[in-house]
């Protein structure tokens, strides 16, 4: 067997007492790794080794596990920025104790033993639905979507007993190259505007496309932000202008927290008619 500290570092360092002792480890293997100071007791019957993150050591604590935005974050998923550890927790937990922690108790669609410390991926889908707003909500989702970590027909056949989780199922889609590209498509919900997703253009794909001629693209720090980000999507605007397009970028700051003035560019765009294809001006002779 392999150490009883190698073995819970294979388990993100958290593991029960009883799952412990069901995988071959005795109490005098538990109390050498205890005393050794390698492993901590916690809440009596849960063990978690000096590797574990504070937030798993946090859910232990209070007899859970990570799930929602923080379990999200640690599965690589596009997250908002929010403090707090969230946890889930049995319906019969007692002794929380932790303020700092956000608690969930609602049971998600995927049944997970008391004993386990590990939450299943529809099980933090379903309470980001529940707990943030649908449009953050909705990040995650396509997120995992774009990952491979779900997949579009389980997100469909799943009963989520959750009437926001069921709302966030139907327009959640793994179109969006990156949680920009959904925000916007949201907000252009909010107003009734109708969005194509990865429009291929001359070869060549666009985030969004309003109408026959309206180019959006949404601009992430990770891939627009050196000088040669920049000159390729002048290059790319461009080449968009004189084929006929209107091309809008906007940024992270713009879609996260002015949303109003974002739907108010596009509204202003169509009024001017940018969004549909101009009759050709005959030529002077």
């Amino acid at each position: 067997m392999i150490p009883l500290t190698e073995w819970m570092q294979q388990r993100h360092g958290v593991a029960h007492s009883s799952t412990v002792r069901l995988a071959g480890y005795d109490v005098h293997a538990v109390k050498t790794a205890v005393d050794s100071g390698a492993v901590l007791r916690v809440r009596r019957s849960w063990l978690v080794d000096r590797e574990c993150s504070d937030e798993r050591r946090q859910a232990a604590q209070a007899g859970g596990r990570v799930s929602c935005v923080t379990a999200a974050r640690e599965l690589g998923l596009w997250t908002p920025d929010t403090t707090g550890t969230h946890i889930a927790v049995p319906g019969t937990a007692s002794r929380i104790g932790d303020s700092a922690l956000i608690v969930h108790w609602a049971r998600g669609p995927i049944h997970v033993p008391s004993r386990s410390p590990e939450e299943p991926v529809l099980n933090v889908l379903f309470h980001t639905a529940r707990c943030l707003e649908p449009e953050r909500a909705v990040l995650i989702w396509e997120s995992a979507l774009r990952r491979g970590l779900v997949s579009a027909g389980e997100i469909e056949r799943v009963a989520w007993h959750s009437e926001r989780a069921n709302r966030i199922a139907e327009v959640a889609s793994s179109l969006s190259d990156s949680g920009l590209e959904t925000r916007f498509v949201w907000i252009m919900r909010e107003i009734g505007v109708s969005v194509q997703q990865q429009v291929w253009i001359d070869g060549h794909p666009v985030d969004a496309l309003i109408g026959e001629r309206l180019v959006v693209q949404s601009d992430g720090f990770a891939h627009h932000s050196t000088a040669k980000d920049r000159r390729r999507d002048i290059r790319a605007d461009a080449r968009l202008t004189l084929l006929g397009y209107t091309v809008l970028r906007f940024d992270y700051q713009q879609l996260l927290f002015d949303p109003a003035g974002v739907q108010s560019t596009i509204r202003m765009a169509m009024a001017q008619g940018l969004h549909v294809r101009q009759a050709r001006k005959p030529g002077r002779r």
